[in-house]
């Protein structure tokens, strides 16, 4: 091994330690509270707790759990090995982008030359919106994997040249169902956009070049037949349709309320509508500094070939159009669609990161320029590992300082304080989702229900917010302020306090 292969060595693992670590920590303190969270956490609590493996409510008990439930199932199994709702909740997350990283780094380094593995794994690990997600409890890491494995395999069909097989088509059908169960057909909006595309424009640019045989290959390499995608949708249909069926206001609140009102104003705006530019600012900023490195990299080989655009495409391989597509195949798509958040694009990522790899890989074979193209790109990285590390500790610390836990704290307290003194307890709430699983209680209570259980001695103790508590004490027997929860900066919503007898 040459001094130059121990050094890469040596800066990919304490990259992949540093990463791990932001990873872990960057939505520290642990809490529900904020980006529907509680929702997620909710589905695998309510498959423990209460055996409902196929449809959930929401902890405030007035509408459903939207989502599929294979999430729900991951954490539930984990739960069972671990006993432990934060390990449950936020290791699939983890674990998904921990994977993502490293088949970046292998599929790019053997592409394109270890240096290009490094940068498509820190390029994934260091911005501002994988750290952010690693350890959220939600579904966007878990789906985005699926998606990567997807597209790295039409990837890797494109580049070795080979012919789609029955073994791999069944793998696609195996992916394209979990990324049903995980999001639905929002799996289709990142993956059919780049393979419509790709198939006819690389025949177009390259018709006059290239040979009739190799044509069909670039109109069929990216396209791994009809039934995958069918027979997929169809399990993703039978949830849905045993739903309607089965399963109270579904209709209305998973398929009117969750899907249909994205692409428009139906129902009470449930959805805010936000400009097709929406994504692409968010995009630059959260991914920089390797936005700037990808647009940079793109001009200077534009550069290179005179400003022909033409020439610069004829000249790209096959598997970077791929590249291409699926990764603005995606953003266009998810653009054009009314509801927006900033952690719906995140599956872009991956194959952006790919892309990067595929032009840092050729930056950096200019032999006359080799050094300074190197210093360029390690430029990049120390600018990305400050933004990343600053953003992380930036988090945890006013995380901390504005009490972002309050309402953890408060549940785990709670439940100490009922241990000790054998308290039966309830809570009172409406906007706090998670205050009902920080507790362990199945759902809120209303409070003529909640009066009516304290005046009749089945309850002891009951959790409500400060600025109910007058009206509260004056109509239950015996009632004392125990403890109150700390102020959310952040959250404009009330502080929690303990009543008991």
């Amino acid at each position: 091994m040459t001094q130059s292969s121990r050094q890469d060595k040596s800066i990919a693992w304490a990259l992949a330690a540093l990463m791990l670590v932001l990873f872990s920590i960057t939505n520290l303190p642990w809490e529900l509270d904020g980006y529907d969270q509680a929702k997620q956490a909710w589905t695998s609590y309510e498959m423990v707790t209460e055996g409902h493996w196929f449809y959930q409510r929401t902890s405030d008990d007035q509408g459903l759990a939207t989502k599929p439930p294979l999430t729900g199932w991951i954490s539930a199994a984990i739960f069972e090995v671990t006993r432990s709702w934060d390990v449950a909740w936020r290791l699939p997350s983890l674990i998904c982008a921990g994977l993502i990283a490293f088949l970046l780094f292998r599929g790019a380094g053997r592409a394109y030359g270890r240096p290009a593995g490094l940068v498509a794994s820190a390029a994934f690990g260091f911005n501002l919106l994988s750290p952010r997600l690693s350890t959220l409890v939600r579904s966007d890491m878990p789906l985005a994997l699926v998606i990567f494995l997807i597209g790295l395999l039409i990837w890797k069909k494109i580049r070795d040249q080979q012919p789609w097989s029955t073994r791999d088509r069944v793998i696609m059908f195996g992916l394209l169902t979990a990324g049903m169960l995980i999001k639905g057909p929002i799996v289709y909006a990142f993956l059919l956009p780049g393979i419509i595309v790709a198939a006819p424009y690389e025949r177009r640019i390259r018709r006059k070049e290239v040979s009739a045989v190799i044509d069909r290959r670039y109109s069929t390499s990216a396209w791994f037949g009809w039934w995958p995608w069918l027979a997929s949708l169809a399990f993703f249909l039978i949830w849905v349709i045993a739903g309607c069926i089965w399963v109270p206001r579904f209709y209305e609140l998973v398929v009117v309320r969750e899907f249909l009102a994205r692409f428009g104003e139906i129902g009470p705006h449930v959805h805010r509508s936000q400009s097709v530019f929406f994504y692409l600012p968010h995009l630059l900023h959260k991914f920089f500094p390797w936005s700037a490195l990808m647009l940079g990299l793109a001009v200077v080989e534009l550069r290179a070939r005179r400003w022909s655009i033409r020439e610069f495409l004829r000249q790209m391989s096959p598997a970077t159009i791929w590249l291409i597509c699926w990764s603005i195949g995606g953003l266009i798509l998810m653009s054009v669609i009314p509801s927006k958040r900033v952690d719906r694009i995140f599956p872009v990522i991956p194959p952006l990161c790919l892309l990067i790899a595929a032009q840092t890989g050729r930056f950096l074979q200019d032999g006359q320029e080799r050094s300074r193209n190197r210093r360029w790109v390690a430029t990049t990285l120390v600018i990305a590992l400050a933004f990343t590390i600053v953003y992380a500790a930036e988090r945890v610390v006013s995380g901390y300082r504005d009490h972002r836990d309050a309402l953890s704290v408060f549940g785990r307290r709670v439940r100490e304080e009922a241990a000790k003194n054998h308290w039966r307890y309830e809570a009172i709430g409406k906007s706090d989702e998670g205050l009902p699983i920080y507790l362990t209680r199945p759902h809120f209570l209303k409070p003529d229900a909640a009066i009516a259980k304290w005046n009749n001695g089945e309850i002891d103790a009951l959790a409500v917010p400060v600025d109910q508590a007058g009206d509260l004490m004056r109509a239950l027997h015996d009632s004392a302020r125990r403890f109150e929860s700390d102020t959310r900066t952040e959250l404009k919503r009330p502080n929690y306090v303990l009543l008991a007898r």
